[in-house]
């Protein structure tokens, strides 16, 4: 039984949004519910997020898309090479959260309580 963790954070790598999915879940999936409704002015992300459905969505949103084409796409779109550096702002978070023991070994069994621990994880490194 695996569990993926998808988390929207901010300009300094403190978490904004979490969700949990099952393993075998794309990372498209829970994209959409991530970024609905989040005030920002930049979505970045890496190529498992480049759906024509989601980059409409952050453009409603008057976010600026900052997410590299895929190689099968016809038509590449430019992104700011610049901009898409920080994202490891991303990566920085999940290191964090995998310094918890409890949630790099998905120690508790249930969904729900397996949530709690990463909520209450993240709730520590907003605090740092």
């Amino acid at each position: 039984m695996t569990t993926k963790i998808h988390a929207v954070v901010d300009a300094l790598g403190n978490p904004l949004r979490i969700l949990l999915t099952a393993g075998n879940v794309h990372d498209i999936v829970p994209a959409a519910a991530l970024i609905e409704g989040l005030l920002g002015d930049t979505l970045l992300a890496d190529k498992a997020y480049d759906a024509n459905k989601l980059i409409g969505l952050a453009i409603q949103q008057q976010m600026k898309v900052v997410i590299p084409p895929t190689a099968r796409r016809c038509v590449q779109r430019a992104y700011d090479r610049h901009v898409y550096k920080e994202r490891h702002l991303v990566e920085c978070f999940f290191e964090k959260l995998k310094e918890f023991r409890r949630i790099a070994t998905r120690y508790d069994k249930l969904a729900i309580t397996f949530r709690a621990s990463v909520m209450i994880a993240a709730c520590l490194i907003w605090l740092q």
